[in-house]
């Protein structure tokens, strides 16, 4: 080998990985990908002629092929690079000097290349000893880190919400429903609900893990007359239990599965086009997190299936049951069975689209969607309960991100019942339309405009004793839906204060509540600070 490749070898190898610029802040982690081989600098893609590294590169790659690019074609020749990769690099190029100089022993080392090596060792001293003083400061933190850590395979998250809400004094048209306003609404003072929500996520493999939660809530709003301005928070106060207990794995690279005895329903396992929904940090009512359909059910245990079948639509299945057992306050209840099936197509990369059945099975009438008309059967007195129903559920959802900072979207939802061995059906729609304003006056903030209307009972013909619309007005018999409808108008502004802590101040606006037109409009305010940790 002659003094003068040596000496360009010795050079390029050194400015290559030595001369890299000085890390800022923390290194990138690197990307679990394997580093493709390059024949010629040229395919390098985001490596110019111009860069002050062109030439130690052009004569690593193509004169001596120690050099690999990752397999997008790029160098990245900008980002930190770690230990690890400076050792890989440097062992591939050793590699390479010694088939160039296995041939022969005339041309080792000689005195003049180690004099070289000294010189650029000492022209990049202070490079080196920032460089070395900025390795160790980030083991240092690295090692604390993994000391203080919860544990080594699962990791805890959880929220905290404080939410004071109350509304406007109003008078409602109760039954029997014949145009008086008789009925005070009790629950117009101002009240408090905590509530606060832990989980554990264990880790097996990179393929599955254990997801186990705890939940609890202190306070309660009055939704006695009207559950149409219930707070996303607000489940009815409960004590500590497990409200999650399920088992995530993936059957291959493209189907994954979800099993469990807790936690099991379809706005979990459904992939859901508006980004913004959640009862800590989204909209602050809970008719506008998601379609009511979604709700239905409110299962427990069950299993799922996510099965991205294309690279832009994906399909979602589930079979839940509220099985025998401890719930809180008897919520669910016990006999609901629950499937559904979800397409989600991303035609574009602005625009998302959900499309969604739902069968349920309920013993009592109830959906259990605690919004608008979720009771489709009236007590009948000669059975002396509500009817059972079973019912077929069909909606979808449209998000279009119109830019970076405003979401345009919506969705509608039908339902469709009939009391098992008996004449007659119930139906029901809803619909809502909302604009969300992402990193409003700050980046991290959320803004929200909801226009909608809760599920309403549309028409029923079910048999005297179970029709709600009637029994509510004449109670002859009469089919029919309900008489008015009931319209939602939310706004609401998420203040991000840090990546911990958010104040969401809201309102929320409902005229003819319950569908009766003759029941005053009001108004719920809502502030909710949520902590996140």
């Amino acid at each position: 080998m002659s003094q003068r490749l040596r000496d360009r070898l010795l050079v390029g190898l050194l400015l290559s990985f030595i001369s890299f610029p000085a890390i800022a802040g923390e290194p990138e982690a690197p990307e679990a990908t394997e580093l493709d081989q390059v024949t010629s600098v040229s395919q390098l893609t985001d490596v110019q002629p111009t860069d002050w590294a062109f030439q130690a590169l052009q004569s690593l790659v193509e004169r001596y092929g120690c050099i690999a690019g990752y397999p997008d074609k790029t160098f990245r020749g900008n980002r930190a690079l770690t230990r690890y990769e400076f050792a890989a690099g440097l062992n591939a190029c050793l590699d390479r000097v010694n088939e160039l100089i296995a041939p022969s022993t005339a041309d080792l080392v000689k005195q003049e290349d180690l004099e070289k090596l000294k010189t650029l060792q000492t022209q990049f001293s202070s490079e080196l000893t920032a460089l070395r003083g900025k390795v160790d400061t980030l083991e240092a933190r690295t090692a604390k880190l993994e000391s203080q850590q919860f544990s080594t395979t699962t990791k805890m998250n959880g929220f905290s919400v404080i939410g004071v809400q109350g509304r406007t004094p109003n008078r409602g048209d109760r039954n029997p429903r014949d145009g008086q306003r008789d009925t005070d609404d009790p629950g117009t003072n101002f009240n408090v609900i905590t509530n606060n929500y832990l989980s554990f996520t264990t880790q097996f493999s990179p393929r599955d893990f254990l997801y186990f939660a705890f939940w609890q809530q202190n306070g309660s709003g009055d939704p006695r007359l009207t559950n149409d301005a219930r707070v996303g928070y607000d489940a009815g106060g409960f004590p500590l239990y497990i409200s999650d207990l399920k088992y995530h794995f993936m059957v291959t690279d493209k189907l994954v599965g979800m099993v469990g005895t807790e936690g099991i329903y379809s706005s979990l396992a459904f992939r859901g086009p508006n980004r913004a929904e959640g009862a800590f940090t989204g909209p602050v009512s809970y008719f506008a997190q998601r379609n009511p359909i979604l709700n239905i059910g409110f299962g427990r245990g069950g299993v799922a299936f996510d099965w991205q079948f294309a690279k832009r639509a994906s399909l979602q299945a589930i079979y839940s049951t509220n099985i025998p057992g401890f719930f809180p306050n008897s919520i669910g209840g016990k006999g609901h069975n629950t499937a559904g099936v979800q397409l989600a197509v991303t035609p574009t990369d602005q625009v998302d689209v959900a499309l969604y059945y739902i069968n349920n099975y309920s013993p009592n009438g109830q959906l259990l969607s605690f919004v608008g008309d979720a009771q489709l059967t009236a007590i009948d007195p000669v059975r002396g309960s509500s009817a059972p129903t079973q019912t077929n559920a069909f909606g979808g959802t449209v998000n279009w991100q119109i830019n970076p900072r405003l979401n345009l979207g919506g969705w509608f939802g039908y339902t469709n019942s009939y009391i098992p061995g008996e004449s007659g059906r119930v139906e029901t729609t809803n619909y809502m339309v909302y604009l969300n304003f992402l990193d409003l006056f700050g980046k991290g903030n959320l803004g929200g405009l909801y226009v909608g209307q809760p599920p309403k009972i549309t028409r029923s013909s079910l048999p005297i004793g179970s029709n709600i619309p009637d029994s509510l007005n004449t109670g002859l018999g009469r089919s029919g839906g309900q008489p008015g409808t009931t319209t939602h108008v939310e706004a609401f502004y998420r203040w991000q204060l840090n990546n911990n802590i958010s104040v969401t101040p809201g309102l929320i606006w409902i005229i003819q509540p319950r569908h009766t037109p003759d029941s005053d409009s009001f108004v719920t305010g809502v502030v909710r600070t949520t902590f996140a940790f």
